[in-house]
């Protein structure tokens, strides 16, 4: 896992974490937009937007912004999300994936158009760059937490975890996707501070480059993660050391 840790160390810390803090709060809109649009607006009776809702108030979204959206959605102007995910291969053969929330296909299709005109890469058929990475939970715990290294090991890996390492200052737990909740909250009822958890496109192999691809790819990944339609962009590079 040497490819997360020298990517930490590359971007600033604070600033990517705001970042996707904003994503999450983005994301957490477009489901409720999207439960609504499928099956009215009343959480009673739609138990797609009653679970869209808690993830939004999970993600600390405010009750008014939250209400707000379900306003906005019961608009006939407001379209639909559709979930997607585009693949593309970077310089040096690195595999980029990012998943994409949308209200409107060509739009994002010009937005992905745009990315490879302006910072390289080219997008994939599907499958072509997925095959290499693995949906999993993975659930980053800060080494300050009470638990220590040995015990936490431990009671991850009796949950279901199958995988721990050290990025920073921070132990990172992958795990099964069903094994993804119960993982997360044993860490938390033995007083364990969880400081990201998300379900991620995790790389079963990586991709070394240089230090001139290296930069070249940043770019290219930069410039989709500020996209207002993706929500997460996950990579398998792994830079020269």
């Amino acid at each position: 896992m040497a490819g997360h840790s020298k990517w930490a160390n590359i971007k600033h810390r604070k600033e990517r974490s705001d970042k996707k803090k904003g994503k999450i709060y983005s994301r957490a809109m477009k489901e409720v937009i999207s439960a609504i649009r499928q099956a009215g607006p009343d959480p009673r009776s739609n138990n797609k937007l009653r679970v869209a809702i808690q993830k939004a108030k999970d993600a600390n979204v405010p009750n008014e912004v939250i209400d707000r959206n379900i306003k906005k959605a019961t608009s006939s102007d407001q379209g639909d999300f559709v979930e997607m995910s585009y693949e593309l291969y970077g310089y040096g053969g690195v595999g980029i994936i990012a998943d994409v929330m949308t209200d409107n296909k060509n739009r994002i299709s010009s937005d992905m158009r745009i990315a490879t005109n302006k910072c390289g890469g080219t997008v994939a058929t599907p499958g072509a760059v997925a095959y290499n990475f693995d949906r999993k939970g993975v659930i980053r715990v800060s080494k300050s937490t009470p638990i220590s290294e040995d015990d936490l090991f431990l009671l991850v890996s009796e949950n279901g975890a199958d995988d721990f390492t050290q990025e920073d200052d921070t132990y990172v737990v992958y795990t099964p996707i069903e094994a993804f909740n119960q993982v997360k909250e044993a860490i938390e009822k033995a007083g364990g501070k969880c400081e990201e958890s998300e379900l991620a496109m995790v790389p079963k192999t990586w991709v070394e480059v240089n230090d001139e691809d290296a930069d070249k790819n940043i770019t290219l990944i930069e410039w989709l993660e500020n996209l207002d339609d993706v929500d997460a962009v996950y990579h398998n590079m792994k830079i020269q050391t």
